[in-house]
């Protein structure tokens, strides 16, 4: 028997990277997943992955951003599963640059993906979760479900360079606090966790110069080597994280040992902060 069996758990962004560890780790806990990703063939091997694992699994393909993603996402899970017990808001990139040199569009492109697109998806999640909620109360059940909104130590403590990257995951603890406030009565708990530095596609380019490609545009990502290691030496721990850690980290929010853990924003970070 798993931690979460008979669950149902949204992830966006889960394709690759973070998403797919969480994935996995949640239907490692007999979780059943909706993976979401803009490629379609990464989001079929993730449902491909989660289902040799013994959990119920289907695709979501699509970007977050789109205005009615947030409504196919729920219909997905409600068509394929019957209900929505996780939700874990992770899809987000970096588009870096400094103020003077920050263009509306980069702005727009962080708000958009970090906070606009979690709004969405909780917002076409409610009628849902609250009639649900109503429905287990009028039968003398207590019914917990859980929210986790991914953010970012530059959302908790600032990082020159990233002022709309840093303020939209700021805005997601935010929001975080407020929806912990807004559906407490209805057994949700709603936490964000903020992560440090952890290895993924976004740091680990040769030379910090390669490129990740969204919906059309290339975007630079990746860290130099020297500065890279610079970074990890300042890390209490010694090292950047992996995405099987960080997704630990989603992990304990989710479970039911977490039930009374409302409002919070985690960071992990291997103990490093700005």
């Amino acid at each position: 028997m798993g931690k979460l069996d008979g669950k149902v758990a949204l992830i966006t962004g889960s394709g690759r990277g973070i998403g797919r560890e969480i994935a996995l780790k949640l239907a490692g806990e007999g979780a059943s997943i909706v993976i979401n990703d803009l490629d379609a063939s990464l989001a079929e091997e993730t449902v491909e992955a989660v289902k040799l694992l013994g959990s119920g699994s289907v695709a979501c393909v699509g970007s977050v951003t789109d205005p009615d993603f947030g409504d196919r996402l729920v219909k997905t899970a409600l068509d394929a599963f019957g209900g929505i017990d996780i939700i874990v808001n992770n899809a987000g990139y970096t588009w870096d640059n400094t103020v003077g040199k920050m263009t509306d569009e980069q702005w727009y492109a962080m708000v958009d993906v970090h906070m606009t697109a979690p709004f969405r998806v909780l917002r076409a999640a409610s009628d849902f979760i609250r009639l649900a909620a109503r429905k287990e109360a009028e039968e003398g059940r207590e019914v917990f479900r859980k929210v986790v909104n991914i953010s970012s130590l530059a959302g908790v403590g600032g990082n020159a360079g990233q002022l709309g990257y840093g303020a939209a995951k700021a805005g997601v603890n935010g929001m975080t606090k407020v929806m912990a406030k807004e559906w407490g009565r209805y057994k949700v708990d709603v936490n964000s966790v903020a992560f440090g530095l952890i290895r993924t596609r976004l740091t680990e380019v040769a030379g910090g110069a390669g490129a990740i490609k969204i919906e059309g545009k290339d975007i630079k990502v990746g860290v130099n080597p020297d500065v890279m290691k610079a970074m990890e030496a300042g890390i209490p721990l010694g090292r950047a994280g992996t995405p099987e850690e960080a997704a630990g980290a989603v992990y304990l929010f989710c479970i039911p040992e977490s039930n009374y853990v409302s409002g919070q924003v985690l960071v992990c970070s291997g103990g490093y902060m700005f």
